[in-house]
This record gives structure tokens, sequence and C-alpha cells, in this order.
């Protein structure tokens, strides 16, 4: 065999039908819809419709619901931690969501990382995280690290703040 005989096998390549081009393509007039009727037209989307009759998906009972204000954390646990400073990908001792991003650990969690207590932590380490479960925390401070976990202060309360220093930098400049 040589270079210049090379080729597909035999019907590896199709070239795509031509649908409503004519009786002589074999895909003219209805182009393989059928005859008239809703299915036929285009842009038709008939899914679940069942000729007026209330849709079963509509008549079954629903349970549950979807939190909206639930939180969305990465969780990482300090086993995966451990083994991240051991393979030198996490480098440093503070820890925090930026960090844990960089070496690969934390995936997602817009609401920041919340440590969890699986595996062993020997590496003395001092976080900063959204959250951490009890178990984590006491790991994290026997191999002799820190958790910090900053306190969210809700956006109302922010407001309130910032209203009373306004009012408290208006009353000095008012006595000065």
């Amino acid at each position: 065999m040589k270079l210049n005989e090379l080729n597909d096998n035999q019907g590896a390549r199709h070239r795509r039908m031509r649908i409503g081009r004519g009786i002589g393509s074999g895909k003219g007039k209805t182009g393989g819809r059928g005859v008239k009727g809703q299915k036929s037209r285009e842009g038709v989307s008939i899914k679940g419709f069942e000729g007026g009759q209330m849709p079963l998906h509509m008549r079954l009972p629903k349970r549950g619901f979807n939190n909206i204000f639930a939180k969305d954390y990465a969780e990482v646990n300090l086993g995966e931690i451990q083994k991240a400073v051991d393979s030198g990908k996490l480098t440093g001792t503070d820890i925090d969501h930026a960090a844990l991003k960089a070496a690969g650990l934390a995936r997602g969690g817009k609401d920041g990382v919340r440590l969890l207590g699986k595996g062993s932590l020997t590496a003395k380490l001092n976080f900063t995280v959204a959250g951490v479960s009890a178990g984590a925390r006491a790991a994290v401070e026997k191999a002799g690290g820190t958790v910090t976990v900053p306190e969210i202060v809700p956006a109302a309360d922010k407001h309130k703040a910032k209203h009373r220093t306004a009012q408290a930098a208006a009353k000095a400049a008012k006595q000065g």
C-alpha cells in the first residue's frame, strides 16, 4: 500500500440529505415530515402536550422546595489539604479561598470555603474560611494552626453603621 492509495472506507463519508428540494430528490414535497398537521409545521414544540387535557407533569403532586437563600460553599477536607502541602501544590502558612482555588482544591463556592474534618492534618496552617466543622477546627488547632471565620454583616446592618458614622462625623464637625 502506498500513500497515494489511501482512502476512506466505503460509505464512511456521506453527503448530507437536502430536504425539500423537489420530488426528484426523494425528500421533496413534505420533506420527510408526513402530511399536514401541527407536527409537519416548523417551530412547533409540543412535548408534554396532551390535546388540551391537563398534562401529566402538572397533575402530579410536587414535593420539597429549592432554597434560594442557600449558601454555596466549596467544601474542602483536611486530608486533601495535607496531600497538597506534601506534594508542594500548597505553599505558605496562611490559607484562604484564593490559595485553595490556586491549588485546585476549591471548585465553585461563590460564598467561600467550608473546612471539613475528613482525613488528618499535620502541617501548622492558619486558615481564613467562611465556615468550619467542629472536628476540622479541633484537628487544625491540634496541629498548631488557627481557624478564622470572619463575621458576615448583613447589608442592612452595614447601612446602619455607615449612617451612624456619618452622623458622628457631622456631630464632631459641628462641635469642633
